[in-house]
């Protein structure tokens, strides 16, 4: 189907925070497949899990007990201080098993009507039907019939709006505490601790989407824990959990899971032996506290840079965004067209919302190589501006 805008470049093979095209040119990787390939292309402990596994068993479905699955929910688990988790094969399923999760709480205590969902504009929570609801982008609804009733949708960042919008039929909140495809937005601590205290006062349920910000993207393994006393009730993960392997979960409190009975939820292939492999090889990686040192060193770096940019090139930058290793430039110039100015430099990056583009590059990405980023970006800034000169 037509349904996606390819840029006209063709990879074979990566390495690292490298990709190599077919014709053997080189690509400094920033956009790591969306925020996908956290610990880069060809990872040898990904790669080799992924052997070992292949040799051994791919699939069984849950008609029977994997392994794997409570190995790698364990880990979860632990790290999030969460008690359940239920597997899927992307984030988009996470976000669906978090909203019925949601709803079905509210139905076990006897409280049917409570089923709305509120999010935030600009907010991308997914591709299914109920994830494009919850979503605060309007386009991606556009031709798929009328909005589904219980999905509010508010200002981002605005409390006093979401105070007045929490009400008796409100099931759950769900936030992104970084914007990713929305422009690299990200919510204060503050707002996160308001969050929190609301859910708790009213008993409605606190949905964290990390798909994207979460698993060391901001330098801690979550994105909530930059918040003192934030935890969610449920958390959708995926993206980097298998660093390029697809899988996702959707992790909850013991409280807030009570609904999800036998029959209440189901994936033929989520959890699989293959998946559970691998992700378990990513997570060892991910929680090591040497690599968020690494991180958050990055993001200094880079935030140091670009804020140079943007006083270089203040007809081209106008803006610096997100938290750690997600990245947003919002931009004066059309951010499209930058994205093909940076691959004229053989820089990878990302679109956004609100005209940004984004940086989402292994979280392995040396120092050298972000000074070659930073490089690359400068030259795609000085293209920018002569362009716009010309067109002048």
């Amino acid at each position: 189907m037509g349904v996606y805008n390819r840029a006209p470049l063709a990879f074979e093979r990566g390495e690292g925070a490298r990709l190599f095209t077919t014709e053997g040119e080189a690509y400094l990787d920033c956009m790591a497949g969306i925020a996908v390939n956290a610990l880069g292309h060809s990872n040898p402990k990904l790669v080799q899990a992924v052997k070992d596994q292949a040799e051994k068993l791919w699939h069984v479905s849950n008609v029977f007990k994997i392994p794997g699955q409570e190995k790698l929910a364990k880990v979860l688990t632990d790290a999030t201080g969460l008690d359940e988790v239920f597997f899927t094969n992307s984030g988009a399923e996470a976000i669906e098993c978090a909203i019925k999760t949601a709803r079905k709480y509210h139905w076990a205590k006897g409280q049917p009507e409570r089923i709305d969902i509120i999010g935030f504009e600009g907010s991308f929570h997914g591709r299914t039907l109920a994830a494009v609801n919850a979503s605060g982008n309007a386009a991606y609804l556009e031709g798929f019939g009328p909005r589904m009733p219980g999905f509010v949708q508010l200002p981002f960042g605005d409390m006093e709006a979401l105070k007045a919008a929490v009400g008796p039929t409100t099931a759950a909140i769900i936030v992104e505490p970084v914007q990713g495809e929305g422009g690299a937005r990200a919510l204060t601590e503050q707002q996160l601790q308001q969050m929190r205290q609301l859910c708790d006062e009213t008993g409605t349920l606190l949905i964290l989407d990390e798909i994207q910000c979460g698993l060391g993207r901001t330098g801690k393994l979550f994105a909530w824990e930059w918040a003192a006393d934030v935890k969610p009730d449920i958390v959708a993960l995926a993206k980097a959990l298998g660093g390029g392997f697809p899988v996702g979960a959707c992790v909850t409190s013991a409280a807030a899971g009570a609904g999800m009975t036998v029959g209440s939820h189901g994936s033929t292939y989520g959890g699989n032996p293959l998946a559970m492999a691998v992700a378990l090889a990513s997570m060892e990686e991910l929680s090591k506290p040497e690599l968020m040192d690494h991180v958050r060193e990055l993001a200094g770096y880079f935030t140091q840079q670009f804020n140079g940019l943007k006083d270089r090139y203040p007809d081209v930058v106008l803006d610096i965004r997100g938290k750690g290793l997600l990245i947003g430039l919002k931009l004066a110039t059309n951010n499209r067209e930058f994205m093909q100015l940076a691959r004229d430099q053989h820089l990878l990056i990302a679109g956004g919302g609100d005209n940004c583009v984004r940086l989402l590059p292994p979280l392995t990405l040396t120092l050298e190589e972000a000074r070659e980023a930073v490089e690359k970006l400068d030259r795609a800034c000085e293209a920018a501006r002569a362009k716009a000169k010309t067109a002048a």
